[in-house]
């Protein structure tokens, strides 16, 4: 079955103030997703708010981040019948605006919203795959060039699911606001642009030199 190009809005994914910068469009959620390393999960404990940052991989329409069996959030899912409610974000910083006023300085930034209830991945076919993408999410290939997790490494990982039904991207671009009385004041304005990139890769001591660099972390 085809998906529709769009998450269906809902209350908790339809912003409250600038409205025009929410987006919707599965390609455009799942570029943004597929960029990052660092989601932050947000949940309920003993009735106050936590968020936790951990790595996170998307594989198709389903989110699966990593922890240790002996993390609370994980714990919970697993002890859960219905699974725990969360929120898990991702957010790329793109730009500093910089305005004639105070007020006006801005991020340029694109982020994802999810809404959805995180469940435990307990089947193994699904878990072996999904640790398998969490690599991936790093580099690309470099999950077929390790030593697969052993059963001590396995005893000691917990994955969890969150699938994305309940989802939105809001971003922001171009510069800043200023105001019109304001154009004439003698301050800088305007964007210190923001990336983030990959270094050369560094050996580590005690690898031998016979071990070249994989091609999958050239970097051109």
């Amino acid at each position: 079955m085809t998906r529709p190009a769009r998450y269906e809005p809902s209350e908790r994914t339809t912003p409250t103030r600038a409205r025009h910068r929410a987006a919707y469009d599965r390609a455009v959620v799942h570029a943004i997703l597929d960029e990052g390393w660092v989601c932050h999960l947000g949940y309920i404990r003993d009735g106050a708010p936590v968020v936790l940052p951990t790595i996170y991989a998307r594989v198709g329409e389903r989110l699966y981040l990593h922890g240790s069996t002996g993390s609370r959030p994980l714990r919970e899912t697993a002890e859960s019948g219905t699974g725990l409610p969360v929120c898990v974000t991702v957010t790329h910083v793109d730009g500093l605006v910089l305005a004639r006023s105070a007020f006006h300085h801005s991020v340029n930034y694109r982020s994802v919203v999810v809404h959805g209830t995180a469940r435990s991945v307990l089947g193994e076919e699904e878990r072996a795959a999904a640790l398998d993408a969490l690599v991936e999410q790093a580099v690309a290939g470099r999950s077929r060039d390790t030593r697969p997790p052993n059963a001590k490494e396995l005893a000691a990982t917990s994955v969890i699911s969150v699938d994305l039904r309940e989802v939105s991207a809001k971003i922001r671009t171009g510069g800043p606001n200023d105001e019109p009385e304001d154009l004439d004041l003698p301050h800088w304005s305007g964007v210190v642009p923001v990336a983030t990139t990959r270094g050369v890769p560094r050996p580590v001591a005690d690898l031998s030199p016979s071990v070249a660099v994989p091609a999958y972390l050239a970097t051109g």
